[in-house]
C-alpha cells in the first residue's frame, strides 16, 4: 500500500470555501479515478490560519502515479478547477493569499506489519507478544 498526505495551512477567511471545493470538485473527481479518501481534518494552526489535510491510500506508489495522471488529464475537471481559481482572483491570487502553504508527503508506517493478520482487530501474532 502506498498513503500520501495533502497538507494545507488556509487563511481561516477561505476555510469553508476551501473545503466546499474540496467537496464537490476535488474529491468525487479523485474518486471518479480510484483514489481512496481515508479520511480529511482540520485544526486551527493559530489566530489566522486553518490546518486541513487528508490521507490518501493507494495500492501502489505505481497506481498512484497513474491516479494523479488521470486526475490532471480529467479535462472536465481540469475546467471546473480553473473556473474556481477565476472565481477567487485566479491561481496565482488564491496561492498567495489563502493557500500559504502545500504540501504533498509520502507517508511511512511505524508498524511491525508482520505483527499483524491484515486486520488490526486481529490477536497478535506470536512475533509480537513479547512487547
Amino acid at each position: 500500500m502506498f498513503y500520501r498526505r495533502k497538507f494545507y495551512i488556509v487563511r481561516n477567511e477561505f476555510v469553508e470555501v476551501f473545503n466546499a471545493h474540496f467537496n464537490e470538485t476535488n474529491l468525487p473527481n479523485q474518486i471518479k479515478h480510484g483514489a481512496r479518501l481515508i479520511g480529511r481534518w482540520m485544526i486551527a494552526n493559530d489566530e489566522t490560519t486553518t490546518e486541513i489535510f487528508a490521507i490518501w491510500e493507494y495500492d501502489s506508489y505505481e497506481k498512484y502515479k497513474e491516479i494523479e495522471t488521470n486526475v490532471r488529464g480529467d479535462q472536465e475537471h481540469v475546467s471546473r478547477v480553473n473556473a474556481w481559481y477565476d472565481k477567487h482572483g485566479g491561481r496565482d491570487y488564491v496561492i498567495k493569499n489563502y493557500l500559504l502553504e502545500v504540501r504533498n508527503e509520502q507517508l511511512e508506517t511505524t508498524l511491525n506489519e508482520s505483527c499483524f493478520e491484515g486486520d488490526f482487530n486481529n490477536e497478535r501474532n506470536s512475533v509480537c507478544n513479547d512487547e
